[in-house]
């Protein structure tokens, strides 16, 4: 059978939709909070869960990654389309369409709901929540400059439901460690945003940054990263990690300590350094120590 140069054409847009799609929705980032779901899970068991767990814990937390970003693209396109930062996503651009995103998180929302069903009643139940929680947040700016600590928590909600997945409850260690990443996330989010606050100021958008200015925002991430390394810490000894966990927690604080010191109020150009790169490697390194610990 002869492939038409039509069909010749269509097949390879394939992978690059696919590509555009992945970027899209940030799909690299995953990094940051995949791990501290993954550091829920371990701890609530003891450490490995089933396979089946980790499975549909992975999927979970693909699914509703998925739906948070695609409805955050759709949600916030004019305003891409007027930032200069922004302007070239694919959204704006036209190189996806409109129909395109919203299939891919009606897609993530499915995956979601079945993989919360595939764990036990509890993940069930609370995938609504979940669910109206990262798509939500995207509106929060709209209203209030409590947008990062709304995007915090959103992110805490990963290892909070990786410990839900394993017991079927939430306990108060996992609270701990959901503190530690909400405001891990909140105050990189302070860094991320305070690049737009002459966008935000003239349309409308709320933030730290644009409230309060740029030191205020700094100072209030500086406080929120302490607070990040103080709930390791505290979840370390609470729930009697090994002596890996707490070199971990040791190169984790120095690498947010390090982001600190790269960027500043008067200079900003090692931004992406610090969000993209540094924090891969902190979610990454408290995962393997707190896997290393629970088997020493």
């Amino acid at each position: 059978m002869t492939t038409t140069p039509q069909q010749t054409t269509g097949l390879k847009a394939i992978p690059r939709k696919a590509g555009l799609l992945s970027q899209a929705i940030r799909l690299k980032e995953s990094v940051f909070a995949l791990p501290f779901a993954y550091l829920g899970m371990l701890m609530a068991a003891g450490g490995l869960p089933t396979w089946w767990q980790f499975l549909w814990i992975t999927l979970a937390l693909t699914g509703a990654r998925t739906l948070g970003m695609s409805a955050n693209r759709i949600i916030d396109v004019a305003q891409d389309a007027l930032n200069p930062r922004t302007a070239d996503r694919s959204l704006v651009t036209g190189a996806l369409k409109r129909w395109e995103m919203t299939s891919l998180a009606i897609a993530g929302l499915i995956l979601l709901f079945i993989s919360a069903a595939m764990l036990n009643p509890v993940t069930l139940a609370l995938a609504p929540v979940a669910a109206i929680a990262v798509v939500g947040y995207a509106y929060v700016k709209r209203f209030t400059w409590l947008t990062h600590f709304a995007i915090g928590w959103t992110d805490a909600i990963a290892p909070a439901g990786g410990w839900i997945a394993v017991t079927g409850t939430l306990s108060w260690e996992a609270v701990l460690l959901s503190l530690a990443v909400a405001t891990w996330v909140g105050g990189f989010d302070l860094f991320y945003t305070s690049q737009d606050i002459e966008f935000d100021r003239a349309n409308g958008i709320h933030s730290i940054p644009q409230r309060f200015g740029i030191t205020a925002a700094f100072w209030t991430a500086h406080g929120m990263h302490l607070a990040t390394s103080a709930s390791l810490l505290a979840l370390g000894l609470w729930v009697g990690l090994g002596w890996p966990y707490y070199i971990g927690w040791a190169i984790a604080s120095a690498l947010l300590l390090y982001e600190h010191l790269i960027i500043s109020p008067k200079d900003m150009s090692r931004l992406n350094q610090a969000f993209f790169q540094i924090n891969g490697y902190i979610s990454l390194t408290m995962l393997a120590a707190t896997l290393a610990s629970l088997y020493v």
